[in-house]
């Protein structure tokens, strides 16, 4: 039974994603439309964007998993955060401002914005380079924990799994680009809000209601980074290291304020009423999909007595334990979260292959090109461009997989913490701020690449740190050396503007123009009677 519900599911759900990008093919005529959908896009759509393009099934199997084990119920704040900080103020921060000064300098990418925002052309083949370098290994490992859901399931290759989810993915995206990817994400978030709160009043009632799981977590013996053991720490409110969640809370939450796929959704909503509804709606979608998975991974202790989630000299394998909470629940629940978890990874995929094709395009090849490109050639190339980074991410997986090249994985915890890092600072100072220096902006992106270099030749063990000393505990993990990498971008960018020259001024003035012009809208008749 659960192998045929399952199948009628997935083929019920991939129909309708490819119904879907060949229905829009007609809003991908030209690259305004194939990028950023003519910028028409209405509030639930974009919302809905934002925040299926935010947690994907590294969040739901891998994160969850993680950071529930080592956290408890306290991971739970991890998902509040991300509501909070990553989608409720990035929207009202970041939201009406960019919609509008990308309008008014043309901008369709992030690089893009750079070089016009601050008159360098070298900043945009910085940026580009920075996008096209990290974005490939954050797109390979989206596959992550597939497998183990799917083995549920099917007696089926992990290989062909990311196969077929590469080859769909990449066809409605080919055919429809922004348009279909926000209208199948859109119904891919409604699969996600169901699905989870499916998934967790399952998983709570198979270990007997809230109150006799929290009390059964409350058992655990949590060991303090002070050595100390405490009973109970992982049913408690800020769990066993509070410095440590913090930092997962900053990189998550904040990190997408300088992320290009989740940035862009503001360059292609309608109007500031829809900023409006949309933050609404993005916040409440935060909540339900980001609060949800990691309050159901802090329960994941509870099945410390499964083998399914460890390796075999006894380590804990992570992207394992939701999975091993799954294959308790009955046969429709098992289908919906498969189908939940494809549609997180597929509309994470989606997002962030057309950021990327697109930046290369415009950014590198356009600009590169002696001769003039037409928008069909330019759709082109970035129809080209989807197809190989869509097969560059779904080979990477596959060999990860298969050769166990645990590198993959980790170039995916440094990938989100080098674009944060970089690009954070130079688009929130230069929305605000008149006096941001183009130099800031490369000694943020220079500062950002240089964390994450170091961060890679520690975690290959080419230089070590005392792990007690200050600089030890920065690049004990991607997460830390990421928060400070943003940190460091948000102190550096007006430090180095005071001390370097200063934009022209009539320039900056002109772009900021933007944000001083008056709209116009009609009275209803009805309203001028009654002020008569």
């Amino acid at each position: 039974m659960l192998i045929g519900l399952t199948s009628a599911l997935l083929i019920c759900f991939f129909s309708l994603m490819i119904i879907v990008g060949w229905r829009c093919k007609k809003h991908a005529t030209d690259v305004n439309g194939f990028v950023l959908g003519g910028r028409n896009v209405g509030p639930w759509l974009t919302a809905f964007a934002f925040g299926t393009s935010y947690f994907s099934a590294v969040i739901f199997v891998g994160y969850a998993g993680q950071f529930g084990w080592n956290f408890g119920l306290a991971s739970t704040w991890v998902g509040l955060g991300n509501a909070f900080i990553g989608s409720l103020l990035a929207w009202e921060i970041l939201g009406r401002r960019t919609r509008i000064m990308t309008r008014h300098l043309d901008t369709k990418t992030m690089p893009d914005f750079f070089e016009k925002r601050f008159g360098s052309k070298g900043l945009k083949i910085a940026a580009s380079i920075i996008v096209f370098i990290f974005m490939i290994p954050y797109t390979a490992s989206l596959y992550n924990g597939l497998s183990s859901l799917f083995n549920i399931v099917f007696s089926i290759p992990y290989w062909v799994v990311i196969v077929i989810m590469a080859v769909l993915t990449a066809i409605y995206v080919i055919f429809g680009g922004y348009m279909a990817t926000a209208i199948n994400d859109f119904i891919q978030g409604i699969i996600m809000l169901i699905g989870i709160v499916a998934v967790i009043l399952a998983t709570i009632a198979s270990r007997g209601g809230l109150q006799a799981a929290v009390a059964k977590l409350s058992e655990g013996v949590a060991k303090m980074p002070s050595g100390e053991e405490l009973n109970g720490a992982y049913a408690s409110f800020f769990g066993p290291d509070p410095l440590a969640l913090l930092f997962v809370v900053l990189l998550t939450s904040l990190g997408t304020w300088g992320l290009p796929q989740m940035v862009g959704k503001f360059y292609s909503i309608k109007n500031e009423d829809s900023i409006k509804k949309g933050t609404i709606i993005s916040t409440f979608f935060a909540i339900v999909i980001a609060g949800g998975c990691y309050f159901l991974g802090g329960f994941g202790r509870l099945f410390a007595d499964s083998d399914a989630i460890k390796y075999k000299d006894g380590k804990i394998l992570f992207d394992s334990i939701i999975p091993a909470m799954l294959s308790e629940l009955p046969d429709v629940i098992i289908a919906i979260v498969i189908v939940l978890v494809l549609a997180a990874s597929m509309s994470t995929l989606s997002s962030l292959v057309l950021t990327s094709s697109s930046t290369l395009t415009l950014d590198v090849i356009a600009p590169a090109s002696k001769k003039e490109m037409s928008e069909k050639q330019k759709v082109g190339i970035m129809r080209l461009f989807i197809l190989f980074f869509v097969a560059i991410s779904a080979l990477l997986a596959v060999l990860k997989d298969t050769l166990n090249l645990t590198f993959i994985a980790q170039m995916m915890g440094v990938s989100w913490g080098a674009m944060a890092g970089a690009f954070l600072a130079p688009f929130l100072y230069g929305l605000y701020s008149k006096k941001v220096s183009a130099k800031a902006v490369a000694a943020s992106f220079a500062f950002a690449t240089a964390m994450t270099v170091m961060q890679l030749l520690v975690s290959f063990k080419v230089f070590t740190f005392d792990p007690e000393t200050v600089i030890g505990y920065i690049f004990k993990s991607s997460i830390n050396s990421g928060v400070v990498s943003m940190v460091g971008g948000l102190i550096l960018v007006p430090l180095i503007s005071l001390i370097t020259k200063a934009p022209e001024a009539k320039k900056v003035e002109a772009m900021f123009a933007c944000y001083d012009q008056k709209v116009m809208t009609e009275v209803k008749m009805r309203e001028r009677l009654e002020e008569k």
